[in-house]
């Protein structure tokens, strides 16, 4: 269990850096948009490849930090019961669902896209649009996310293993949902919070 648990290790460091990374790349979107919509209104100048290349980030930024997302667990869980759950059957839960769900479906998509990725590379493929940008970069940025998911998906398998049948501690970040009340006294002033309530409501 200690070799897996050392790879597991790696790639938790691998996508942790990839993570934080790309990340910067959020303030080259916001460089990028706020540029382009700058010159389109000052200059009247407007380009296709200018709107393509935000895109692109876009799909960088979500694809290639949803490992890392997957590694915090800052992953958004739809299912509000399993807040109510302990965290042994919590991890029970992410152990199954990575074994049945995650990792059958990121290797599919892996398999589908690999001759979709090389299609585009090998044909050159450009956008329909005017001025538009070469198309094989953006797919292949789908085809690196699922990867790196894949790699994650492992890694998040070794650990809940390791937690569930080896007594490893459950290090998993674990995020509170905040109830209805704590999200709407965030945007109450505190004076007012404690004339309404007699006492103070912390968010």
């Amino acid at each position: 269990m200690s070799g897996l648990l050392a790879l597991s290790r790696g790639i938790d460091a691998v996508t942790t850096f990839i993570g934080r990374s790309v990340s910067w790349l959020i303030l080259v979107v916001v460089l990028v948009s706020a540029g382009n919509a700058i010159v389109r209104k000052a200059f009247n100048i407007s380009s296709n490849g200018w709107l393509e290349i935000q895109w692109y980030l876009f799909g960088a930024i979500f694809m290639l930090a949803a490992a890392w997302a997957l590694q915090r667990n800052d992953h958004i869980r739809v299912d509000i019961i399993s807040g109510m759950l302990s965290r042994r059957t919590r991890d029970w839960i992410d152990f199954l669902g990575h074994i049945f769900m995650l990792l059958p479906f990121t290797v599919l998509m892996v398999w589908l896209l690999i001759p979709y990725v090389r299609l585009s590379y090998t044909s050159g493929e450009y956008s329909p649009n005017a001025g538009g940008l070469l198309l094989w970069p953006a797919k292949a940025l789908l085809l690196a996310g699922f990867v790196l998911l894949i790699a994650q998906g492992l890694s998040e398998l070794i650990k809940r293993g390791a937690i569930l049948f080896c007594g490893m501690e459950d290090t998993t970040p674990v995020h509170e949902q905040a109830s209805v009340e704590d999200e709407i006294a965030k945007f109450i002033p505190e004076d007012e919070r404690l004339q309404t309530t007699g006492k103070e409501v912390r968010p």
